[in-house]
């Protein structure tokens, strides 16, 4: 399940994973804030959380996930992900230098720090 992130800056686009992700999460929640966040020419700030329940993607999500990823290449300045999961956490790291915008990671301890570093 995907859920929104309440009281983040009006720039952020904020989201928790937690559960199962299911392409339905990305189609009626997901896509559509951050189709909304990247409209026009400005670059958005994009804020992902895998809570510490979080149990990964049905394969039709993970592809909707790479499908967004793809259009929206160019579209951040700036992402956060935030997770105590070893193999995403360590995924990011390798790869994240490959985004055109920021990546940083951090841990769910570092929550606060993390919305502070998007937003700035």
């Amino acid at each position: 399940m995907i859920g929104a992130i309440d009281g983040l800056p009006e720039n952020i686009v904020g989201f928790e994973a937690s559960g199962r992700v299911a392409a339905s999460d990305y189609e009626s929640t997901l896509i559509p804030s951050v189709e909304a966040a990247t409209e026009g020419d400005h670059k958005g700030r994009f804020l992902l959380v895998f809570g510490s329940d979080f149990d990964g993607y049905e394969a039709e999500a993970a592809f909707d996930d790479a499908k967004m990823g793809l259009h929206h290449w160019g579209d951040f300045e700036r992402i956060g992900f935030v997770s105590d999961h070893g193999v995403y956490r360590s995924g990011i790291k390798a790869f994240g230098f490959l985004m055109p915008g920021e990546v940083k990671v951090f841990s769910l301890a570092e929550l606060e720090e993390a919305k502070a570093w998007v937003a700035a």
